[in-house]
């Protein structure tokens, strides 16, 4: 198996560590490899670096716009121009271990594997070290995609970021939005959280199996400037609460009732949800829901909120 991988590197003021990330996807063992980088108009000196770096290594296809597209429409211009037959999206703060590909293509030959994605681990400073692995599934090897899909949902053990994962292109171009349908018109190609899950998910339910290698060879950066830290006050899993729900109303709507339940308790722990224009449930579907009781008591159980006892009752009660 040979075909062109293209690695997709979107980028916006990572001077201090784009070479990095960059030179973890030109030492790749697989060779046929192209490295597709778009700088979104940086301020700082991330565009004379990637200039450098694809002088030395032809690898390397560098593209700068003339005024910054927000993050969305800058991983779609990665994918614009890209010509492999593959597509690894590495985020600009993070890094791929050597056998990546390696490792993770040959789990695609297989025409009813929609993704592979491998261990992960998130670090911070200069290098990965003893940090606990992500996203092992404890075995290499085929799962069901709906193990994916249920898991992900619930947010037990799986990944939202692709940044670990391989995709044919084929599917990160039909399947990696610009924005994603809600009712309180959130800009998903503005804040760009939520349309990287709708691309595993929207995959997955295309395909009989995903795939996992339990190694960890992806490792994903934890600092200031990251969505995932950046993101506070709930924005992060609201976001990503609304982007799931717009899936599961269309292809799992057996499971709205019951993911309902998972948003009320979300809004009830997140107190300032409303400046996110997320104040009920009904602001996460297109109809309204009935809440799931035995699901919501299952979740108040399994969450870290302390709902006072005669609310519990009260919910049990109410007819």
């Amino acid at each position: 198996m040979n075909l062109k991988v293209s690695i997709l590197i979107p980028v916006f003021n990572r001077d201090s560590i784009i070479q990095q990330t960059i030179q973890s996807a030109l030492e790749q063992n697989y060779k046929n490899i192209e490295v597709i980088v778009v700088d979104n108009a940086s301020t700082d000196n991330t565009w004379q670096i990637i200039q450098s770096i694809a002088i030395q290594d032809s690898r390397v296809k560098a593209f700068r716009n003339d005024t910054n597209l927000g993050p969305v429409r800058n991983w779609l211009r990665c994918v614009e121009e890209a010509s492999g037959e593959y597509g690894k999206i590495l985020w600009s703060d993070d890094l791929i271990a050597p056998d990546f590909i390696e490792k993770t293509l040959p789990l695609l030959k297989d025409d009813n594997v929609g993704f592979v994605f491998t261990g992960t681990k998130i670090f911070s400073g200069e290098k990965p070290k003893n940090e606990k692995v992500c996203y092992s599934l404890g075995k290499t090897g085929l799962y069901p995609s709906l193990h994916y899909i249920e898991n992900v949902i619930y947010e037990r053990n799986m990944p939202v970021s692709p940044g670990c994962a391989i995709f044919r292109m084929e599917d990160i171009r039909k399947n990696l939005w610009l924005d994603v349908p809600n009712q309180i018109n959130s800009d998903f190609s503005m804040h760009a959280i939520g349309n990287d899950v709708l691309l595993f998910l929207l995959t997955a339910k295309d395909y009989k199996f995903f795939a996992n290698v339990a190694e960890p060879l992806s490792f994903f950066r934890a600092h200031e400037g990251s969505i995932s830290v950046s993101s506070t006050s709930g924005k992060l899993p609201l976001h990503y609460a609304l982007a799931k729900s717009y899936f599961i109303e269309k292809y799992l709507p057996s499971e709205a009732a019951c993911y309902a339940s998972k948003i009320q308790i979300m809004l009830w722990r997140y107190k300032d949800s409303g400046k996110y224009g997320m104040e009920t449930v009904d602001d996460f579907f297109s109809k309204p829901l009935i809440l799931s009781k035995i699901c919501l008591i299952k979740n108040i159980l399994t969450s870290s909120l302390r709902i006072p006892k005669h609310l519990i009752k009260k919910l049990i009660n109410k007819k």
